[in-house]
């Protein structure tokens, strides 16, 4: 069933209480839920309030940080991530946000051997919570902070050769969406998509990320969904906006404009 969803990041603003409340008004199926939003409001009294509301959740986000960029060790983010996927099980997320750190001063070979070690202790847990622990690359301009993984293509190889059914890869097409060939990528990709972020911009990344209101910006939204929708992608759609134009605009006027685009975006592949 095709579903869509709103990231909170979006609405930053708000509470999760009225995240909540706020995108069940607007008719959204499902939540991408930001764990500092959670956390604040109380994981148990979210996940009561999710059940009573029938808001769905597509995704958690986020944990890792395994090469210590963050400023935690290595353990300190696996405790973290072995929490966030008991918290992505209570409240039926689907998928957990990973990024994995950025070099942090390691050589590329060493902090790929980080993560692999965080992942091949996590997956097991990830299994068992029925989570699917999902990869983030990020554009080379807005990675800095967050991930050694740019691309798609490495961070497939990646999960490739750990060949994890738990493992799968999260597509921001903010980050992604103005790859070349990436329209004839996305049908060899499409299999290890646990999720798929809709963004959009006026110019190419950087390290803001000053997204614009879907539709508005020069990421192929359309020719990008029509091509997932053909290959079989099935999960959901998540609307993540966030940057200076974003923060300028009404939450309400813009939980309502994403979803007439996000809507007549999937009925045009229909």
């Amino acid at each position: 069933m095709v579903g869509i969803s709103m990231n909170e990041l979006t609405t930053y603003r708000w509470s999760f209480e009225e995240d909540v409340q706020q995108y069940v008004r607007a008719g959204y199926d499902a939540i991408a839920i930001w764990r500092q939003k959670l956390s604040d409001f109380g994981d148990e009294k979210g996940a009561e309030l999710l059940a009573d509301s029938g808001l769905q959740v597509s995704s958690l986000l986020w944990a890792g940080g395994f090469t210590g960029s963050d400023g935690r060790s290595f353990k300190e983010s696996l405790e973290d991530a072995h929490e966030a996927i008991r918290v992505a099980s209570l409240v039926q997320a689907p998928c957990l946000i990973v990024h994995s750190g950025s070099r942090a001063g390691h050589t590329q070979n060493h902090a790929r051997r980080l993560l692999v070690n965080a992942l091949n202790e996590l997956l097991p847990a990830a299994q068992q919570a029925g989570v699917t622990l999902a990869l983030e690359p990020m554009h080379e301009h807005c990675a800095h902070e967050w991930t050694f993984l740019t691309s798609v293509e490495e961070t497939l190889t990646l999960v490739s050769q750990i060949g994890h059914s738990q493992l799968k890869i999260a597509f921001d097409t903010y980050y992604q969406g103005l790859s070349s060939g990436l329209v004839e990528s996305l049908m060899q990709w499409s299999p290890h998509l646990a999720v798929i972020q809709l963004g959009d911009t006026r110019r190419d990344p950087d390290l803001e990320q000053d997204r614009c209101p879907l539709g508005e910006g020069i990421v192929p939204l359309e020719q990008i969904v029509s091509s997932l929708m053909a290959a079989g992608y099935e999960g959901y759609w998540e609307v993540k906006l966030m940057g200076q134009e974003i923060e300028t605009t009404d939450y309400q006027d813009l939980l309502r404009e994403s979803r007439q685009v996000v809507s007549r975006l999937l009925n045009a592949r229909v």
